[in-house]
């Protein structure tokens, strides 16, 4: 399987790399590593991500619109240019009650002792 990384040394507006498709969750990974990944999502309204549970630490980022991150049943409402942690082996999801960009950044590293 390849992955397709955004290209190295070279300027990006993120904003720009991913388009929103109709009824759809549309992702592009900006670096993948071994260590984590950092990945940009668009998602169209009334879309979301699956509830899971992860094993590691994320970093949510919204980069245009507005999207609801719920962490352990507790609803978190942000805004273009807001994040938030959510913490490694917390039930979360992500809502799009309107269509929205988000930079993802998963750290895998640092849980080798568990």
């Amino acid at each position: 399987m390849k992955t397709t990384e955004i290209e190295k040394s070279k300027t990006h507006i993120l904003i720009e790399i991913i388009e929103y498709v109709p009824n759809s969750v549309v992702t592009k990974t900006i670096i993948r590593k071994t260590t984590g990944n950092v990945t940009v999502v668009a998602i169209d309204m009334g879309e979301d991500l699956t509830e899971k549970i992860s094993p590691f630490d994320s970093f949510i980022q919204i980069i245009e619109g507005n999207a609801e991150v719920v962490i352990d049943s507790q609803s978190n409402l942000l805004k273009t240019g807001e994040g938030i942690i959510i913490p490694a082996h917390t039930s979360h999801n992500v809502k799009a009650n309107e269509r929205f960009k988000m930079i993802s950044t998963v750290i895998k590293s640092g849980y080798e002792e568990f």
